[in-house]
């Protein structure tokens, strides 16, 4: 039986991956390296630590790679930020799962501060018990450190009773590095194969028909 769900949040909860996509985009740009924009899309859901040398040599992140992470967060919160919106139904999705007395964690490869604006904006800062971060974690998705933190928080609950919820297959093989189970959701933009390949154990749409298909759902038993 599922006790605890954990949430990625980018391309998860809230519709930010293009914005995110093209916030490092234009950073690449003023670094002086133009990367097409679905080549940059599909690293997205990895943290800086991981997205950064797929695109940079190690000299050239030794070179400037902090004050290119420096400029693309403060242009994201910028210019992006305030475009950002929630999927439907998220804030619901929250109730029914907490009706059922599970425990609710959110773990993001994003900064705290930014995890606590999407809080707010997708009105689920009621029903979060736990949460981790960028800021909790060494290294990002797909490493296991963020949803490890995560797990830590919630504390004795059997990790077979977990569930993860996300829409990258980075973070698939991050939860599965702590045999943790993911269900995917294709709202971020990943195909279905690919997220069905990392190892997904089912697939919906976005949150809305997580919870309109909620009983049928593995958040109500893991297969």
């Amino acid at each position: 039986m599922t006790e605890a769900v954990i949430f990625d949040i980018d391309g998860t909860l809230i519709d930010s991956v293009d914005l995110h996509a093209e916030a490092w985009q234009e950073t690449f740009r003023h670094f002086g390296r133009e990367i097409p924009f679905p080549v940059v899309r599909h690293e997205i859901g990895k943290g800086a630590d991981q997205l950064l040398p797929v695109f940079f040599s190690r000299q050239e992140l030794e070179r400037f790679g902090k004050e290119l992470e420096k400029h693309r967060t403060g242009l994201y919160r910028r210019v992006y930020l305030p475009h950002v919106k929630a999927f439907p139904k998220v804030r619901e999705l929250f109730q029914r799962i907490k009706t059922d007395g599970k425990t609710i964690a959110l773990a993001s490869s994003s900064e705290q501060e930014e995890v606590n604006y999407y809080k707010k904006l997708a009105n689920i800062e009621d029903l979060v018990q736990e949460e981790s971060s960028s800021d909790d974690a060494d290294r990002s998705k797909p490493h296991p450190d963020i949803f490890a933190a995560a797990l830590k928080r919630l504390g004795d609950v059997d990790f077979r009773n977990v569930l993860v919820v996300g829409d990258t297959p980075y973070d698939v093989e991050a939860a599965a590095k702590l045999n943790l189970r993911t269900v995917g959701v294709l709202c971020g933009g990943f195909a279905e194969q690919e997220l069905r390949d990392a190892g997904s154990i089912a697939i919906f749409r976005d949150p809305a028909h997580l919870l309109a298909m909620y009983d049928r759902s593995p958040l109500v038993r893991i297969a």
